[in-house]
Formats: structure tokens, C-alpha cells, sequence
């Protein structure tokens, strides 16, 4: 195994309950790696993710995640390992009673953060990285999709996580909006991080070619797309 590798999973299965949704993974990504995943609905991409961090247990086979072991970790160490994680979610989960300053200081009180100007400070860091230097003051209802977004981009990188997991984060996002995110994501896979970004959004591929997995007959496969594979999927979707 690689030294720089931040997520390995070795002979894996993957699913929910009884359900089995992906068999034999084998998987490794490294630092700076932006690695899409695709596939149909119901073919494994959020259940790989909820894998990943913690939210569903390893059926079987090992795995790790920014140095936890997912087939040994205990419930009381899942708060540990999601601290090393950003999670960007499709459908934003910000708080709607308070700032958007107010949701980042509770994302980060919620996970140890007690200085005052240590909190300050860092939120006005994460909100500079996403372009929202000016925005922090806004409810959440006042800005737009995208700015959401990278709301939840900013909120997912407050405690200078090792490895980002992105669930469909173009989603609700219109397309001019989509490239905004992408150029984020990929901004912070090359300062370093491992990205993995479950999508269906085959333009964004076209336009940010990079690794890709597909999630297709219960496997996780290694796929190198040309452009008219991209198109052809363009076309079908």
C-alpha cells in the first residue's frame, strides 16, 4: 500500500442492512487525488460514501479512512474519524434559524472548538477560500444555490480535513454554477486532500476529466472514459 494513500478498501462489501449493494472493492486513493464515482440510481455511489465515513458498517473486508481501520472502529471513534472528513451534501443541510457565520461556529463548537477568535478566525479563512469573505452575515434563505454550496464546501473543510466526500454536489445547481463548485473541488484536491465525488452529471466529466469510478452489477470498476463514451452518457441520461 502506498504511504500516501487516505482511503484503501481491500475485498470489500458494501450495503445496508442484509441488502448488498457492491462486492470484492478494492480501492485506493491518495493525497490530491480527484476521483469521481458513477453509476446508476441504486448502484452503490452514496452507500460506498456512507461507507467511507462511518455511517454504514464494512460488511466485510478491511478498509481505512485518513489512518482509522473501518472494519475495527469503534462507535466511540467515529466522531474522531469525521473530523478528518468533509462531507458536501446535494441538498446543503445548513441551519435555516441562524447566519451563515452562526453555522459554521456550530459545526465547529460541535467538534471542540471553544476559542472565541480561534472560531472567528477560522471561519473567516474557510469563508475567504470559497469566495463568501462578504457573505457570512447572510441568512441562509438569501443566497443562492451556489452560494449554499459553497457554504457547505467552506463547512466541510473547517477542520482541515484529509479526505473531502462529495454527494452529487451539482445536483440542484445549474451548470454556470456546477463549474463554480467543480473549480473549488478540484482547487482543494491540489492543496492536497483526496476528493471523491458521487455524480451523474456526465457534462461536468466532459469539461473536468479526471480518475473515474463505476458503480455498475454489484462492483466498483476502474473506467476510462473517451469522449464519446462521455457523450453517449450525455445523451442516455
Amino acid at each position: 500500500m502506498a504511504l500516501d494513500n487516505v482511503i484503501t478498501l481491500e475485498n470489500a462489501v458494501i450495503g445496508i442492512n442484509d441488502h448488498i449493494v457492491l462486492t470484492d472493492v478494492n480501492l485506493s486513493v491518495g493525497k490530491s487525488e480527484f476521483v469521481y464515482i458513477i453509476g446508476r440510481v441504486g448502484s452503490g455511489k452514496t452507500s460506498l460514501i456512507k461507507t467511507l465515513n462511518a455511517e454504514l458498517p464494512l460488511l466485510e473486508g478491511t478498509g481505512s479512512v485518513a489512518d482509522f481501520q473501518l472494519d475495527k472502529i469503534k462507535r466511540k471513534d467515529i466522531p474522531f474519524l469525521r473530523r478528518k472528513l468533509g462531507i458536501v451534501f446535494q441538498d446543503f443541510k445548513l441551519l435555516s434559524d441562524r447566519n451563515v457565520e452562526s453555522n459554521l461556529e456550530f459545526a465547529l463548537r460541535a467538534t471542540g472548538w471553544k476559542n472565541k477568535e480561534e472560531i472567528k478566525d477560522r471561519i473567516a479563512e474557510v469563508l475567504e477560500k470559497v469566495n463568501l469573505g462578504y457573505k457570512g452575515y447572510k441568512m441562509p434563505h438569501q443566497l443562492s444555490g451556489g452560494e449554499q454550496q459553497r457554504v457547505v464546501i467552506a463547512r466541510a473543510l473547517l477542520n482541515d480535513p484529509e479526505v473531502i466526500l462529495a454527494d452529487e454536489p451539482s445536483g440542484n445547481l445549474d451548470p454556470e454554477t456546477s463549474d463554480e463548485i467543480m473549480q473549488i473541488l478540484l482547487a482543494i484536491a491540489e492543496s492536497g486532500r483526496a476528493v471523491m465525488m458521487a455524480t451523474h452529471n456526465y457534462q461536468l466529466i466532459k469539461k473536468f476529466p479526471s480518475r473515474t469510478l463505476k458503480c455498475e452489477n454489484e462492483k466498483l470498476l476502474e473506467t476510462n472514459l473517451s469522449e464519446a463514451d462521455i457523450e453517449r452518457m450525455i445523451q442516455n441520461d
